[in-house]
């Protein structure tokens, strides 16, 4: 675990969502807040009871009415004594309660503090942690469950079985480079690569099921591009179940990027339809454009539209030699309904071709099916983690050091030292070893109140 100075302050937060609501909740944490609880209703309060009681100003007149409960350390959120105060959601009334604990003498809670508390105070391990904020965010159904996975330490205890498995095998590389005299073949009688190669399947596994995990905590931005009325805005109402985008075939009438967010198995996709590219005198076209390459820019799948009863024209190539290098590019030849096409799928030079009709619906499915097999989508029913970056990236590092080691096993003090350097990249997920700069940054991204 980082060691960390534990805190020894009381902080105070309003942790229900900003506006008017039939219940407001206050969250305070720090040492020994019996004495603030009896200052605040006027008697010392039962521990995890939730009981009826007055909130009292500093004259002893009453703020609201509503429910109090105490959660004695260490068995609370934070592993620190909590009150957590529920009373009335109006926003005058929520202020004039979060005064009062301010008056008392609890400081105004940072973003993300009260969790980082409960890391610090060992209640949670990092990875739990950020399944809070990403249960908070989650976007689907299936993120929703994949993050409570996390925070319930499914995610976690598979690092750590993991990396137990490692340490286990690097005492036995230790041990042999600690006493060089023993005759016995290291190799042999540990199982050395045989272990390595275990070690080397399960990680693959757990950095594929983070993967999808990945996919279902982000999400993917696909792009619509292409020429003017080609069938943008007409694909946009047809994947999102709605007239969001005008269609008309007048060239220009999407002037601006249109966004819609919809969900395949799950995976949040981020649909933005762009203004038709091409040259234009028009001012406002112009910087609609221009937005449109930059939505490209940062697309994680392009679907290129054209006219499938007009084809690939030299424009269209205009267009393909400013598309950015290594984004996925699925062409969509549109409008089948009018040519006498069929729903079909081909593999060109250029890339994956669909031929679809966005006014009738023709082919939505098989699209669905294809953006799914572009970004890797399979489906681990429960298995999937919502994985961060941070954590791919170290599963990646780990990776490499156990391949690392596989080509090193004859050099013990080689193979010894790329074990350790896995340890430490997996030991980054939980927190085991990490810097307080890097808690700073995952934690200031959590709301006020968690």
């Amino acid at each position: 675990m980082v060691q960390s100075s534990l805190p020894s302050d009381v902080i105070a937060a309003i942790a229900t969502a900003p506006g008017r609501g039939g219940i407001g909740v206050i969250r305070v944490s720090g040492p020994d807040l019996s004495s603030f609880a009896d200052a605040l209703t006027g008697r010392l309060p039962k521990p995890r009871l939730a009981s009826l009681a007055n909130f009292l100003d500093a004259e002893q007149r009453p703020i609201d009415q509503g429910l109090l409960l105490y959660f004695p350390a260490p068995h609370s959120y934070t592993g620190e004594d909590v009150v957590e105060i529920q009373g009335h959601g109006g926003p005058v009334v929520m202020q004039m309660l979060l005064a009062r604990c301010v008056e008392l003498g609890a400081r105004l809670a940072e973003p993300g503090e009260f969790t980082r508390r409960a890391f610090l105070n060992d209640r949670l391990d990092l990875a739990q942690a950020e399944g809070v904020i990403d249960l908070i965010d989650a976007s689907t159904t299936a993120a929703a469950r994949s993050a409570l996975r996390s925070l319930s330490g499914r995610f976690s205890d598979e690092i750590h079985a993991w990396r137990d498995r490692l340490v286990d095998l690097r005492m036995l590389v230790e041990a042999t480079l600690d006493f060089p005299e023993e005759e016995v073949d290291f190799l042999e009688s540990a199982r050395a690569i045989p272990r390595l190669h275990a070690l080397s399947g399960e990680l693959e596994n757990i950095l594929s099921r983070a993967k999808q995990g990945s996919l279902l905590r982000r999400g993917l931005q696909v792009v619509l591009a292409g020429q003017p009325n080609v069938g943008k805005s007409s694909l946009l109402n047809q994947l999102s179940g709605e007239d969001r985008a005008i269609v008309t075939e007048v060239a220009g009438t999407t002037r601006d990027v249109l966004r819609e967010v919809i969900q395949i198995e799950g995976i949040p996709l981020h649909i933005i339809d762009t203004a038709g590219l091409r040259d234009t005198d028009d001012v406002v076209e112009k910087i609609g454009i221009e937005r449109s390459w930059r939505e490209i820019a940062a697309a994680d799948v392009v679907l290129r539209m054209v006219d499938a009863g007009v084809g690939i024209t030299a424009e269209d190539h205009e267009i393909d030699a400013r598309l950015p290098d290594g984004v996925p590019v699925v062409w969509i030849f549109n409008k089948i309904d009018r040519h006498g096409e069929n729903v079909r799928r081909e593999n060109l030079d250029a890339g994956i071709a669909l031929w679809i009709s966005a006014r009738t619906g023709e082919g939505m499915e098989l699209l669905r099916k294809t953006l799914l097999e572009i970004v890797g989508w399979e489906a681990h029913g429960e298995d999937v983690f919502l994985a961060r970056e941070r954590h791919l990236e170290a599963l990646r590092e780990a990776a490499r050091h156990v391949g690392t080691a596989l080509e090193m096993v004859s050099q013990l003090d080689l193979l010894a030292e790329e074990l350790r350097l896995a340890q430490e990249a997996v030991n980054t997920i939980t927190g085991e070893f990490g810097a307080d700069d890097l808690l700073g940054v995952i934690f200031s991204r959590f709301c006020i109140g968690k």
